[in-house]
């Protein structure tokens, strides 16, 4: 956890704002990222930290394009050859094709979800199966999110900025305590 802001809407000025001041409260670096889909946050990212390598949340990707398929078929649509459990970029490009060659005809928007992604989703392969299975989702920052609506929603309105941040603030405490563990060797 790196901070928290609390803001009236959320757009390209926000998270410019938020990683210009992450850069200037001394984050030197930082190799990767891994985002859902927000708009304007990897063009915030890039533009602060210029090298460092944005990613899609794989996960978030598999549901968005699921969302096309009907329920019967999900199962099947994900199972390998999978362009995400490729270990290579052009393994993952021919696993792309084959899925065209099974379901184009009946959900293109599958495909075409995949492939408008396919810059932010390359990233991913030049790493190893260890770094991979840390960087190709977001759900440890969405069961953080989870925990802070639980927290939150149950209160309704408060009747300042300061007391949703101590609130939440003592939700993350309480979370550390609970949840949160280590990946083994690093």
């Amino acid at each position: 956890m790196l901070g928290l802001w609390i803001e009236p809407n959320e757009g390209a000025k926000l998270w410019l704002k938020v990683i210009t001041e992450l850069r200037n409260r001394c984050l030197a670096d930082v190799f990767v990222i891994c985002c859902d889909g927000l708009k304007s946050f990897p063009e915030a990212i890039e533009a602060v930290f210029p090298r460092t390598v944005v990613q899609t949340c794989i996960v978030h990707l598999i549901r968005s394009s699921t969302r096309f398929v009907a329920w019967v078929n999900r199962k099947a649509l994900i199972r390998r050859p999978a362009p995400y459990a490729a270990d290579t970029e052009e393994a993952a490009l021919t696993a792309l094709a084959e899925f065209d060659k099974r379901w184009l005809e009946r959900y293109p928007m599958v495909a075409q979800a995949w492939r408008s992604n396919w810059e932010r989703v390359r990233p991913f392969f030049a790493f190893g199966r260890d770094v991979r299975r840390i960087i190709y989702t977001t759900n440890a920052i969405e069961s953080l999110n989870f925990t802070l609506r639980k927290v939150t929603k149950a209160r309704g309105h408060f009747p300042s900025d300061e007391a949703a941040l101590k609130l939440v603030y003592l939700g993350i405490r309480n979370m550390e305590k609970k949840k949160w563990t280590r990946q083994p060797k690093w």
